[in-house]
């Protein structure tokens, strides 16, 4: 038996490296999915792999040096190497600095992967193998999984490449994203946080044609979607929602707690004259006003949104502006970064850049002041009780997140406890110390 089990042929394994934002997440996942369906199996080193593949992040040059060091690495460690994702989609640069690499492909390319795999990683068929479960692979814990909702954008912001790399909007059929909602709630995932490049305008492309699950019609539109997940009896966290005025029904089901009262929505500035050169949304009163207006009806709903600082052209009295509007807003969360040149990028054309040294004292200056904010809106929750998602036990007690905080980017919870907690428990817990980010809790 030992013999004859060594004369089994060797099954092929794949390193992979995932860069990049949640979209990219997924793009990795489905590839993912497909290789253990067709029997790889996934390694986590160099030195196990047989061919290593790396999702790539093309958007900012920050990101675009880290995929092409990570491709270097791969050659490096490997040799056999298939590059995919956003930076794919400009393959001239790959080919450039990285000659050896297999195949290049852009974002969305699961079959070309697939394709590539196939011919430089040939694999022998064993029906054992070939299996995969119902939610397909994850790179999240088991407990919080991302959920795709369309793939591109029709927008065309003039800092943004996003467009030329992941074409126009695609919505997903309503059913699929259900059906693959529904698969990942049974396998025990108690958070989805749903994403997109643009999550308000699902359905657009299909002008909200009615498509079907499990016999009943539901719309492919944002708002008829959030319903339908939120019956699901899980965390439904909503991301990259473009301030659409439809956008204002999603804020009943928060109050109703059928989604998550969170809501991310990138803003990118305040001043209308920057904002209509970035061609976004340009009336900063009427976001105040909106913001109060779902306050109103849901008082404990958390904002989260980003900002661009030193956008060409961005004069003081602009960023003044900004800085008002933040005073204003009061949002929970923001993510700030100074704006970087990105090729191909509309914005590159725009007269009067900021200078780096510029950009980054008023990045700095954005920063403290929200950091105050921060800090006083959680000093608010003193006190308080919290439903909390555990995300991870170590000996000092357990580490989770409230529904004011997504995965990564938002704030933690810290819980002393010496009840035996696992990654996935939910848990009320009561406030006891706050900082600019973070909370401390104990068990009620």
């Amino acid at each position: 038996m030992t013999f004859a089990s060594s004369l089994q042929p060797k099954i092929p394994r794949v390193g992979f490296i995932s860069l990049g934002c949640p979209k990219a997440t997924v793009d990795s996942e489905r590839i993912l999915t497909h290789l253990r369906a067709e029997g790889y199996l996934i390694s986590s080193s160099y030195a196990d792999s047989d061919l290593v593949v790396v999702n790539t992040c093309g958007f900012i040059d920050s990101a675009i040096a880290e995929s092409l060091e990570t491709i270097g690495e791969a050659l490096a460690e490997n040799g056999k190497v298939v590059v995919t994702g956003c930076l794919g989609a400009k393959g001239d640069i790959i080919r450039q600095i990285h000659p050896k690499v297999l195949a290049v492909t852009g974002p969305q390319a699961t079959e070309e992967v697939m394709e590539a795999i196939h011919h430089h990683l040939p694999k022998p068929h064993d029906p054992y193998l070939d299996l995969v479960p119902p939610q397909g692979i994850r790179l999240t814990p088991k407990h919080y999984a991302y959920l795709k909702i369309s793939e591109g954008c029709n927008h065309r912001c003039t800092f943004c490449i996003i467009p030329s790399m992941r074409g126009n909007l695609v919505s997903r059929p309503v059913g699929e994203v259900l059906q693959e909602a529904q698969n990942l709630a049974d396998a025990g995932v108690k958070e989805l946080l749903v994403i997109s490049q643009d999550t308000s305008a699902y359905g657009v492309d299909i002008k909200y044609r009615t498509g079907f699950w499990q016999g009943r019609p539901v719309r492919t539109r944002i708002t008829e979607l959030a319903q339908v997940l939120g019956e699901l009896g899980i965390w439904i966290r909503l991301h990259y929602v473009y301030p659409y005025p439809h956008v204002d029904e999603l804020i009943p089901l928060m109050a109703e707690g059928r989604l998550l009262p969170y809501l991310d929505i990138p803003f990118q500035h305040a001043n209308a004259r920057i904002l209509k050169s970035m061609k976004r949304p340009a009336n900063s009163e009427n976001v105040l006003a909106r913001i109060k207006h779902w306050r109103a009806i849901c008082p404990e709903i958390t904002l989260r949104s980003t900002f661009i600082v030193g956008f060409p052209g961005e004069t003081e009295q602009a960023f003044e502006e900004l800085l008002a509007f933040l005073e204003q807003a009061q949002l929970d969360r923001v993510g700030a970064f100074t704006y970087s040149p990105v090729e191909g990028a509309a914005a590159n054309a725009l007269p009067d850049p900021i200078p780096p040294e510029l950009q980054q004292e008023r990045l700095a200056r954005l920063m403290q002041l929200q950091e105050e904010i921060s800090r006083e809106r959680l000093a608010g929750k003193l006190g308080q009780t919290l439903r909390v998602l555990v995300d991870a036990v170590d000996e000092n007690g357990a580490i989770g997140r409230s529904s004011a905080d997504a995965p990564e980017i938002d704030g933690l919870v810290y819980i002393d406890s010496d009840l035996p907690l696992k990654a996935g428990d939910w848990v009320d817990v009561r406030i006891t110390r706050t900082d600019t980010h973070d909370l401390w809790a104990t068990l009620v």
